[in-house]
């Protein structure tokens, strides 16, 4: 039996004991009282006392042993059903009530087990399918993209063929970027990808998510900017944190004219590090604010932008595995700010 409530029964007992005492013996004095303290009424009153203290020191002594009893075959039962020793069940096959919660739980146990099972190999022919796909496909695009090189390099080649060689570079690329990105998001939701969070730095993970958009940033005249002080720390995996801090940032220079800027901060609260990321781009309207995480979502406004709409989910599930969350605000026009919130303990 567990010791508090071992110790609360026996608070019980006591009480009950007191409570016992204090009626009977009253009750004894009135009747004496009564009686003008009568030799054969004491003595009687005597001989009941005694009578009435032995039956309920018997009473309460086997209400516990029976308690303490049930809850160790309850304990019994609970620890034969968990670990599956052997055929034979702690009770029996009687026609008890603990015989039935018994049979119950091992029911319940098999069924559960069963579904893990499932799980577990769903898990592995998901794991076994990504990673033909990636196999397939690697290939494939590494050869289209060597082609497409070797073709670009061809002196002979006139301005509107070389056009064309560009443009299949660009969407070969494009295509393994959203061939990875599946995978990864297939990953994520499989539990395949192990995260592995602790307590590191949150400008090392920042200025990797950054050094990704940098270039592109500056070919669109972008600023990008960090006000993060090298002392704030967050329980996070540094890769995967900087892969979706990458997607939100990848985001902000694609929906910011040349021109824009974008500031990233960070600040340690007590329980979470905020990690902000603040744009001027075209901005979200506040009834897609919900919807703009959901897998394969696009806003009306980015119609005429690529994208499938997979970065924002990824960066959620990646924040979200690790603890985290993340909050968007925005204003039509104006800009947007992601608000990453990483756990500090």
């Amino acid at each position: 039996m567990d010791k508090g409530n071992e110790h609360h029964f026996n608070r019980v007992y006591l009480v009950f004991a007191f409570l016992l005492t204090v009626v009977v013996v009253g009750y004894t004095g009135v009747i004496l009282y009564i009686a003008d303290m009568d030799h054969r009424i004491l003595w009687i009153s005597a001989v009941f006392l005694v009578l009435i203290f032995i039956v309920g020191g018997a009473w309460v002594w086997t209400l516990k042993y029976k308690i303490t009893g049930v809850i160790r075959t309850l304990d019994d039962v609970i620890d034969s059903a968990i670990t599956g020793q052997g055929s034979e069940r702690v009770t029996g096959y009687t026609e008890t009530n603990i015989s039935s919660l018994e049979n119950k739980l091992i029911r319940y146990i098999e069924v559960s087990t069963t579904h893990d099972a499932k799980v577990e190999a769903e898990k592995n022919k998901i794991k076994e399918l990504i990673s033909d796909i990636s196999h397939q496909t690697k290939t494939p695009l590494s050869n289209i993209v060597l082609y497409s090189q070797l073709l670009d390099e061809l002196p002979q080649l006139d301005e509107s063929t070389r056009g064309y060689v560009l443009q299949i570079k660009s969407q070969s690329d494009k295509l393994d970027w959203l061939i990875q990105s599946l995978i990864k998001m297939s990953r994520l939701e499989t539990g395949i990808i192990s995260i592995h969070a602790m307590i590191n730095p949150v400008i090392e993970s920042i200025t990797k998510a950054m050094s990704q958009v940098y270039a592109r940033a500056e070919q669109n005249q972008i600023e990008i900017s960090i006000a993060c002080d090298q002392a704030i720390t967050a329980r996070h995996d540094m890769k995967w944190t900087s892969e979706a801090l990458f997607n939100i940032l990848e985001n902000a220079v694609k929906y910011s004219a040349p021109g824009g800027n974008i500031h990233i901060s960070a600040q340690a609260n007590e329980m979470f590090t905020r990690i902000d990321i603040s744009d001027t781009g075209i901005g979200i309207e506040e009834s897609e604010l919900n919807d703009i995480f959901k897998r394969f979502y696009r806003c009306k406004a980015t119609s005429q932008y690529e994208g499938v709409g997979i970065g924002l989910f990824l960066a959620r599930e990646i924040i979200s595995s690790q603890g985290g969350y993340i909050m968007a605000t925005s204003t039509v026009g104006k800009g947007s700010t992601f608000s990453v919130y990483l756990l500090r303990i």
